[in-house]
Formats: structure tokens, sequence, C-alpha cells
């Protein structure tokens, strides 16, 4: 079949028609890729014709490529703020979008210290609906056999709140477990969970984790890829793994559900489900009560064919961990998606996760593309808007900044995320995800960046005014040797009275001033998601940061115009901080968090 070619030269053809129909599809969409970018700028320009921001505009009802990008500007989420605020207060006048906003989606992204506010239309869950329909069918092509068994994915529901005027606000994912999409799905033995919906929807992070590795336990036989969103959220399950086995295995044994788990229809459900197992519950013990986790996901679910996660961006620091935990499995990253807009998929989702590449799909929205290039970033203004880039037209080789137009009234909106073209599939354009701008720390769905970095020292550094010491210098490093990861930030002070030092108790509540002026998304992952640990600061001698220039002149760089990096990663770079380090001290409470918004 000729789909089959097309897609890389699978192990085998589509196994059903549905499946065959999916896959033209995807051919046809990228084989016209120009054409139906076309015909998506003119859906949205004519639908949205009418609202108050194309109108300001005055595109005086042209729908035509040449027009939209004469006088549309290229924005960010702060020049749209205002906006999105009026219709989070209540405005329910054609703002951006000729339909009625359904809802916010909250990026992980924020602005201001809160997370941004994203407006969806209801459509846009079809939309999406309809590239989750498209991961299998291809996965299928490289994994046969996948209707024979389920999957254990570790998926759960996020904070969510409502805004001044009603809507609600909550990550797109939880948007999408709440709807009716996922609670009525009709039956698809290629989409089986062990995870029961009860348990993904309980907003209580322990009882959803616990029920469902429980779940992921009793059925293990039937496991035949593992996953969940991040690689981050599936080594914490590893790591609930570690802690809560006896309990998990006692549970097995006796047919009866830990007391903790107080949930009404997880209860129901798993009264259902549980029945003493005395067998099951030995081989569990067997294998975790020796302390050897390496191997543990092939080990305990035998038939596990691949891991699905995301290690593409900031979730490759993970790979060697999940390499451990997992003999090797490949590991899968199925789709490039954003509360923006659901951008592609990954037409090989077997490759190795450094040559992952995504096709963007040209019906999902109106993509456009800046030349990236970090030694002349470009200037964009409105006065000289800068020549876009389309999504037929980028090149091999060269690094863009994603740009998107979508039919719940973005226009040419900055999304931030970094690619680099790798090849062409037909005349769609395939890329790998580089990086997110200007972010400095990822440990799970947290990005902070370097002015919010810079911040959280200076609010922090005001403890030692009484000490008479100053931070000198500093650095950062996203530890995630330990699980969850965390946050270490290395500290160089001058203290003018060795006799009147900073106590380690004053240190350990730097650490917490720090944590509390972090952004929202990284407070809810420390607060709410458990999926970072304290933050640490690492004192280092005096004289440090001058070998680190040292080192770094060394390997090439100019004196003139050397700057310490404000985060490491480098291996050498690490270990010569470690080796230097005085005293290590970490937050000793959790920051603040709740769903409301700061005011």
């Amino acid at each position: 079949m000729a789909v089959d070619s097309c897609l890389s030269s699978p192990v085998c053809p589509p196994v059903n028609e549905k499946f065959a129909k999916a896959l033209q599809f995807i051919e046809e969409m990228t084989r016209n890729a120009d054409t139906v970018q076309e015909r998506v700028l003119a859906e949205i320009l004519a639908r949205n014709a009418d609202t108050e921001y194309l109108q300001r505009f005055h595109l005086g009802g042209a729908t035509d490529r040449g027009t939209f990008k004469s006088k549309i500007p290229v924005v960010t989420y702060e020049d749209l703020q205002p906006e999105i605020q009026r219709i989070a207060n209540g405005d329910r006048s054609p703002i951006l979008c000729s339909h009625p906003i359904s809802e916010f989606l909250t990026s992980s992204g924020t602005s201001a210290g809160e997370r941004k506010l994203m407006p969806t239309i209801r459509e846009e869950m079809d939309r999406r609906q309809l590239l989750y329909s498209l991961l299998m069918p291809v996965m299928s092509l490289y994994a046969p056999g996948l209707d024979k068994g389920k999957g254990l994915y570790f998926l759960f529901v996020k904070a969510e709140t409502k805004t001044p005027g009603g809507l609600v606000a909550r990550p797109v994912l939880t948007s999408y477990y709440k709807s009716d999409h996922f609670k009525t799905r009709p039956y698809d033995p290629y989409n089986v969970y062990t995870s029961p919906d009860e348990a993904i929807l309980c907003s209580d992070s322990f009882q959803s984790m616990y029920t469902q590795m429980l779940c992921g336990l009793l059925m293990r036989e039937e496991v035949l890829r593992v996953g969940a969103v991040f690689a981050s959220g599936l080594l914490r399950a590893i790591r609930f793994l570690q802690l809560n086995w006896r309990q998990l295995a006692h549970d097995i044994s006796n047919g009866s559900l830990n007391p903790k788990i107080t949930d009404p229809s997880i209860q129901e459900r798993m009264a259902k489900t549980l029945k003493p197992n005395p067998d099951l519950a030995e081989f569990i013990t067997k294998e975790c009560e020796g302390e050897n986790w390496e191997r543990i996901i092939p080990r305990i679910w035998p038939n596990t064919k691949y891991l699905d996660v995301i290690v593409t961006g900031a979730m490759a620091q993970y790979i060697p961990l999940l390499d451990f935990y997992s003999g090797g499995l490949p590991q899968a990253c199925t789709m490039y998606a954003s509360s923006e807009c659901y951008f592609g998929l990954n037409l090989k989702p077997m490759t190795k996760p450094s040559e992952v590449s995504y096709t963007i799909m040209p019906n999902m929205g109106y993509f456009e593309f800046i030349p990236h290039d970090p030694a002349n970033p470009v200037q964009l203004s409105r006065e000289a808007p800068p020549q876009l880039v389309d999504l037929a037209d980028v090149e091999v080789g060269k690094e863009y900044e994603l740009v998107v137009t979508t039919y719940s009234g973005l226009c040419r909106y900055r999304v931030g995320d970094i690619l680099r073209v790798t090849e062409f599939h037909n005349s769609a354009p395939q890329f790998k995800f580089i990086r997110r701008k200007n972010v400095l720390l990822s440990i799970d769905a947290d990005k902070t960046d370097e002015s919010e970095l810079q911040k959280a020292v200076e609010n922090a550094s005001v403890l030692l005014h009484e000490f008479d010491t100053t931070v000198v210098e500093y650095t950062s490093y996203a530890d995630t040797k330990t699980i969850p990861g965390h946050y270490v930030i290395y500290w160089e002070l001058l203290v003018k009275d060795p006799a009147h030092a900073p106590t380690r108790e004053v240190l350990a509540q730097c650490c917490f001033v720090m944590e509390e002026s972090m952004n929202s998304v990284y407070r809810q992952c420390r607060v709410a998601d458990n999926s970072v640990g304290p933050l640490e600061i690492r004192v280092v001698r005096t004289g440090t940061f001058e070998e680190l220039m040292d080192y770094a002149i060394s390997r090439g760089a100019s004196i003139n115009q050397y700057k310490a990096p404000r985060c490491v990663s480098f291996t050498p770079i690490v270990e010569l901080l470690d080796a230097r380090v005085l005293s290590a001290h970490f937050s000793p409470a959790a920051p603040k968090w709740t769903p409301e918004r700061r005011v």
C-alpha cells in the first residue's frame, strides 16, 4: 500500500480500514501543506472578520495571505493581555473570536508570575481529538498487536479555577480528561487503560497515583505500553512504587484497599476489581524488597513494548534514568502540542529521543516562522514587521521561532518554541524541538526564566543584609538525579565578618524565600503536583566563579565577553562547582500556592 512507504517503511501495513483512512488523511494533508494552510487562514479570517481585534487592523474582510501579513502584527501574550482580561472578566462580545470562548486553557508559560490564559472554543476539542485519532494508526505500524493488551498510563487532572466572569481556567489535558470526549469515549481496543477514569479524575494526587499504580500491578501481564505525559511523571510513578510497594502488596494479598483512599467513586470501582491474590503480592515483594530497581519496568510489566513519554526539550535530561528503569525500552514521543494549539505528530515514533522530529499538521492552525539566529536575534516592531516564513517555505537545517494563528482567535501569536527543520514529509516540514525561548530551569511543567531567577535571588539575599553578607555571584542547575528533581542554586558569598556569618537556619530560609518568589507553575508543581522537590542552595568557596571563568576561557570563551552563566548543565562545570561546596541548605517548607490567581 502506498501509504506504508510514505510513512517511512514501517514494519507492517495498517491493520484495519479505519487506520488506513487515518494514514491516508496524513498523506493528503502533508502532500498539499501549502494549499491546506491557505485554506485554514482564509477560514479563520472569514469567520472572525467581525471581531474587534481584526477590525482594528482594517482588513476589510480580506482573507488572503498578503493582506494578513501586511496588516496584522506579530504579538506576544503581553500584547493580548488587555483583551484576554476583558474576556476573563465577563465581556462576551466578539473580541478575539466570533465563536463564544468556552474556557481558558492555562499555559505552563507565565506572565507576571501567573499562568497565561489561552482562550479556546468548543470546536477546538474536536480538532484536538482528530490529532489524537492519528496517533495509534501511526504507532501500530511500528508496534503491532497493541489491541491485544492495555496501556499503563499515569494520567492526572490538575487544579482549576474560575475567572471573575465565570469561565473555567485549567490545563489543556485536564480540560480533555473532564470532557465528554474522554469520559464517554467509545470502546477502542487500541486505547484501553489500566487506570480507571475514577482514579484519573480524582484531584487528590496521592489517591490518584496509588489507585493507578495498584491497577497497573493487578493487570501487569496485560500491559503492553507504559507512559505518562512527561518523562518526569513516569519517573515520579516509579519513585512512588519505591515508597509504597509494601502497602500495595498488602492490598493485593488481602484484596483490601488502603484506608487512605477515601474517594467514594474510587472505593466503589476498586471494590469490583480487588480480589485477594497472594501470589501476585509475593511477586511484587520479591521484585521490590531487594532495592534493585534496574529494569524494574520490564521485570514487573514483562510485555511492555515501549514507553510513551515526552523526552524532547527539557525532558531529555531524564533519558538516562528511563533507560535504567526500563532496560533501554524505546521511548516514543508521539505528538507535539501546547495550550495555544495542537501542532502535529511524530511519524517515526520509535526513533531515538535525540532524533525525534514532529510533522506539523497544516489543518490544525495557520503557522508562520521567525528565522532564529541566537547571535543576531530578529527585532520585531510594528513599524517594520519582519518577513515571516510560511510552513512550506522553511529550510532544512535552519532554526525558527513558531508563530501561530488559531481558530480560537490568536493571530500571529509567538508561542516561544524554538524548532529546527530536519527534513520534509511530502511538502510538510518536520521539526526537532530545540527549547522554549528564554527558559533557564525546568524540572516538570515548570519554566523559570533568567529574570524570575534573578528576582528570587534578590529577594532571598535581603535576609543576608543583617549579617553584612552579599551574594557575589550565582548560577543554577536542574538536578534530576533526585526524584522528584529540584533546583540547585550555587551561591558565592562575601561575608564581611566570619564571626557573624549567616546561620544554617537563615540560609534555609533563603531557599524558602526563593521558592515563594517563583511563578505560580513552579509553586503548583511543588505544592499540589509534588513534581518538583525543595529548592537547594549550595554555598561555594570564595573564588569559585573565577575558576569557572578560567575554565570557560580555556575552552575558547572571550575574556572580554565572558559573563557567569545563570544556568549550567555541562557535567565538568557541575563537577567543578560541586567540588567547591562548603554547605548545602534546603527549603524547610513548601511555598504558598492556591489555584486562584494572585491579584
